[in-house]
């Protein structure tokens, strides 16, 4: 693919800019996630703003303080922040708290598992709390650095420094140890239960497969990756981190082993945050300058749905439908495309 020119955007690269929705928020955005067919923009501080596609744009206050993390279900979505509340709010924008934590230590990491069981950690503690209000708790060796559910039973990686352990919180087994010198950070299964990836602290990704847990060491970054997300049926995983999307292939049993990623949209911009369309095989993709793609994981097809204006790309959303795509930027500028 050749390298991508800002001054033949308009010639090289389909538009439809003029398709998008503008929600001017007014306020950085830290993710974006779809209940129904209304966008939740987390914010950076306090409130969660909640647009619809015709631009009204309603508030949800709820933490006294920074949001350190954010995750949903599709039926809800969950906050953590440096107040020490778990906070959930539902598809009509109503909140409820989940959790105080008794020493009000940041809630930093969340997550959800298909159940309805929730985890989230603060400090080196990890809590998982079932549909039924029943709370358990497991310390690791250091700070807590990311939560991911496995999609197939009630297991939980806890990334950290040094590796990532596996817990499961209702039987009684010791938890598995993966080790790889380092700090991990975000950490996410593959949709087929078969891997486990993470984003370090360094510019890397490190994997196992979890059958035999041999390692996949993903590297070659030259920045740290800070978004990822899986393809559908999860044949690829799409990284930030470059100027260019790294994306993994996990078709075979031995993942990315021995194989070289795919490099699609290559720009003058870093990119910032990758979003995998839930039903097929195209990716949203923001960058630093502000700049928001399409691409065709096929053979790196690509569609201008924002210029680079303004401030970096810091969220990227579908509804479950994949019919409308949310993003949002640094600056508090955002807005909605339908398909």
């Amino acid at each position: 693919m050749k390298e991508f020119d800002p001054g033949e955007a308009a010639s090289s690269i389909v538009s439809i800019t003029d398709r998008v929705k503008p929600l001017p928020l007014g306020a950085a955005v830290g993710s974006v996630h779809f209940l129904g067919d209304r966008a939740f923009f987390v914010g950076a501080e306090e409130s969660v703003a909640i647009a619809t596609l015709d631009g009204e744009i309603t508030r949800a206050e709820t933490h006294f303080g920074a949001i350190l993390c954010a995750v949903s279900d599709g039926k809800r979505l969950v906050t953590g922040g440096d107040d020490g509340k778990l906070i959930s709010i539902d598809a009509k924008g109503e909140t409820a708290t989940i959790a105080t934590d008794a020493k009000r230590r940041w809630i930093d990491n969340v997550a959800l598992h298909s159940d309805g069981t929730v985890a989230w950690s603060a400090g080196k503690t990890a809590f998982v709390r079932n549909p039924k209000g029943e709370e358990k708790t497991f310390e690791v060796p250091s700070t807590v650095g990311g939560l991911a559910f496995a999609p197939k039973g009630l297991r939980l990686a806890i990334a950290h420094y040094n590796g990532v352990t596996l817990w499961f919180p209702n039987m009684a087994a010791n938890p598995e140890f993966l080790e790889w010198a380092g700090s991990h950070l975000a950490v996410s299964f593959s949709p087929d239960n078969k891997f486990l990836v993470t984003a370090m602290h360094e510019a890397a990704m490190h994997g196992w497969r979890l059958a035999d847990n041999r390692h996949m060491r993903m590297s070659g970054y030259p920045g740290r990756v800070r978004s990822m997300s899986w393809s559908v049926g999860g044949k690829g995983l799409a990284t930030s981190g470059a100027d260019t999307v790294i994306v993994w292939p996990f078709t075979s049993k031995d993942g990315p082993m021995g194989k070289e990623p795919a490099m699609l949209a290559p720009m003058p911009a870093r990119v910032a945050v990758v979003a995998c369309h839930p039903k097929n095989d195209i990716m949203a993709v923001g960058y630093a300058d502000g700049t928001v793609l399409m691409v065709r994981l096929e053979d790196g097809a690509e569609i201008l749905v924002r210029r680079n204006t303004g401030a970096a790309v810091s969220a990227l959303g579908w509804n479950a439908k994949g019919t409308l795509l949310a993003f949002g930027t640094e600056d508090g500028d955002a807005g909605i495309l339908e398909m």
